[in-house]
């Protein structure tokens, strides 16, 4: 029997280990005998450039590599809280990286895989932060800073999204 995993918004977090050890039993067991894995975005709570070098990121570039090694492809599409995640992180855990909205071929049926951040086509104010975050520059000289202080602007941006969701329709998002 035929199976492709997808995976979205585990947001792995060392506050929260016990979904990180079912993530690492995950890699270890079930995953490796996929035909492929796709993590569709919002891996980690919150991921803040591919020269830190948390004992968390070490662990999961760990664990997906061990279902690379396995021979099962894995692939990751950047989500609202990963979007940071780049290329150097991926050759460590043995995955490809691959564009939002990018449609793959699913058994024979052509499928649309996404993170989904997007669709939020309502809600100006995220998707004007979306556009921020996203763009080359940006990101750029937010990775020029220093750890500590990429560190204090995720904690500060986590605290504001929730206050955001908490005072948004729904709907809109």
């Amino acid at each position: 029997m035929a199976t492709t995993l997808f995976i979205s918004d585990l947001h792995l977090d060392d506050a929260r280990p016990h979904i990180v050890e079912d993530f690492e039993r995950f890699c270890a067991g079930e995953a490796r005998s996929a035909d492929a894995l796709y993590l569709l975005g919002d891996l980690f709570e919150a991921y803040i450039g591919d020269d830190d070098d948390a004992t968390l990121n070490a662990r999961i570039a760990a664990a997906l590599q061990g279902v690379a090694d396995a021979g099962v492809p894995v692939h990751f599409i950047v989500g609202n809280r990963d979007f940071l995640l780049g290329k150097a992180y991926a050759r460590r855990c043995g995955m490809d990286l691959l564009d939002d909205g990018v449609v793959i071929d699913l058994y024979d049926t052509p499928t649309l895989i996404l993170h989904g951040d997007v669709l939020c086509t309502d809600d100006a104010a995220y998707l004007a932060f979306r556009q921020q975050v996203r763009d080359p520059a940006w990101q750029a000289a937010f990775l020029a800073r220093p750890l500590t202080e990429r560190c204090a602007f995720a904690a500060q941006a986590r605290d504001a999204s929730r206050a955001h969701t908490s005072r948004t329709d729904l709907a809109i998002m």
